[in-house]
């Protein structure tokens, strides 16, 4: 059996419903998630995530509070990276606790519902750590993006 494709990982129905939940999550707080999947790499996680973080611009909201969860299907891995101003406030284990509640879902097939599920537990540390603003605009895109 050959490993699944960023498309079949998350299909077109699915992404929307990850882009809602992310929509609900940024709701009440200043912050951005984006999440991006992609098929391969050849790199460390953390290293691609955070290559991809700046790819999409996520270094260029006003209160650098974005969150990045990323996924790369064929390779089995995951990283979810905040901006200066998010990751320096979370507990320490807060990013990977955030990866153990995706992963559960994923083992299960339930890739969308993994994928909600982070959306909401970063938004709800995010309304925590970077209150909505009356003046707060949607500074990066809710849809998810998927790479090769």
């Amino acid at each position: 059996m050959s490993a699944l494709t960023a498309e079949e990982f998350l299909p077109e129905a699915d992404r929307k419903r990850v882009a809602e939940a992310i929509r609900m999550a940024e709701q009440r707080t200043s912050g951005e998630i984006r999440v991006h999947i992609e098929d391969h790499i050849e790199e460390d996680v953390l290293d691609h995530a955070a290559f991809i973080f700046n790819e999409l611009g996520m270094q260029r909201t006003k209160d650098r509070n974005g969150v990045l969860i990323y996924v790369c299907v064929a390779d089995r891995k995951a990283a979810v990276i905040g901006d200066s101003g998010i990751n320096d406030r979370v507990p320490p284990r807060f990013w990977h606790d955030v990866l153990s509640v995706m992963q559960i879902h994923f083992a299960a097939g339930r890739h969308a519902d993994g994928l909600c599920e982070a959306a909401s537990l970063v938004g709800e540390k995010l309304r925590d750590l970077h209150p909505y603003q009356r003046n707060d605009s949607d500074e990066l895109s809710n849809e998810v993006s998927i790479g090769r």
